[in-house]
C-alpha cells in the first residue's frame, strides 16, 4: 500500500513544474492563479499538474466556493523522508564496513613491512 503511494507521489514530483508548485507552496498556500502566475502556460495545464499532485497525495483543495487555497500534505513527505532513511542507512553502514575492511588491510600491510624491515 505504502509503495503504491510512493510511487505516485515520485512520478507526481518527476516533473519540475509540480516540483516547483511544492516549492512555492511550502512558503505558504496560493490560489491556483497564483500558482499559474509565473508559469507560461494555460490555467488549465496548472489545474492538470495540481490533478496529478492532488491525486498523488501531495497537496490538497477543500471543497467549496472558489478561489480555494491549494497547501501541501506533509505526510506525504514523512513518507518520503522514511523511505528515503531507510536506504540511506543501509547505504552508510555498508560504507562503514567498507572502511572498517579497508583499514584492516592498511593496518596488515604496515604490519608486514614492519616485520620485513626487522628481518633484513
Amino acid at each position: 500500500m505504502a509503495t503504491d503511494v510512493l510511487s505516485r507521489v515520485f512520478a507526481a514530483l518527476a516533473d519540475p513544474t509540480r516540483r516547483d508548485i511544492v516549492t512555492r507552496l511550502a512558503a505558504g498556500d496560493a490560489t491556483v492563479n497564483q500558482l499559474a502566475e509565473p508559469y507560461r502556460m494555460t490555467l488549465q495545464a496548472v489545474y492538470k499538474h495540481l490533478t496529478v499532485l492532488e491525486q498523488a497525495g501531495v497537496v490538497s483543495r477543500p471543497t467549496g466556493p472558489q478561489p480555494r487555497p491549494v497547501r501541501l500534505e506533509l505526510e506525504v513527505f514523512d513518507l518520503m523522508d522514511t523511505w528515503i532513511e531507510r536506504y540511506r542507512r543501509q547505504a552508510e553502514e555498508r560504507y562503514r564496513r567498507l572502511d572498517a575492511v579497508l583499514a584492516q588491510m592498511n593496518e596488515h600491510a604496515t604490519t608486514s613491512e614492519t616485520e620485513k624491515g626487522r628481518a633484513v
